[in-house]
């Protein structure tokens, strides 16, 4: 497993924990890191929904799985949660992308997930665009796999 580092993330967003992501041992409850993991998706595509009135409309993403390897706990309060993301590799129309949460840069939790480029009213997968493809190349500090 690869520790993630702050250097190979571009987006970040922060966020603090909150009382009530914490469970009864004291430490943020695990189901809280994928929440977290989807705000700083959703932080990395609001730009298209921008760029493209359809998106997130009739077609966009959607997730298809998602792990997580928990590093360190992590506990309230937290006001300096960093979380980066970026798009670790580009498929047909499919890509992966690569959570990594840190605090007082130290990385505590490394995600990844896969979303599918998805057409909701047909309910199919479609190819991802060349220019999606291109707008997430100039947003990446490690070029994508393709």
């Amino acid at each position: 497993m690869n520790v993630p580092t702050r250097e190979e993330f571009k987006q970040f967003i922060r966020l603090a924990v909150r009382w009530g992501d914490c469970d009864r041992l004291g430490h943020v409850n695990n189901a809280k890191f994928f929440t977290y993991s989807e705000s700083s998706r959703m932080a990395y595509f609001e730009a298209l929904t921008l760029e493209d009135p359809q998106f997130f409309k009739d077609y966009g993403l959607i997730v298809a799985s998602t792990s997580c390897d928990f590093l360190a706990q992590l506990h309230y309060p937290t006001e300096n949660l960093d979380i980066g993301m970026r798009i670790e590799k580009l498929g047909r129309s499919s890509m992966t992308a690569r959570t990594g949460m840190f605090v007082e840069g130290q990385a505590i939790a490394r995600l990844s997930t896969v979303i599918v480029w998805f057409d909701y009213r047909q309910n199919k997968p479609l190819p991802i665009p060349e220019s999606t493809r291109q707008w997430i190349r100039k947003r990446e500090v490690v070029a994508p796999i393709e």
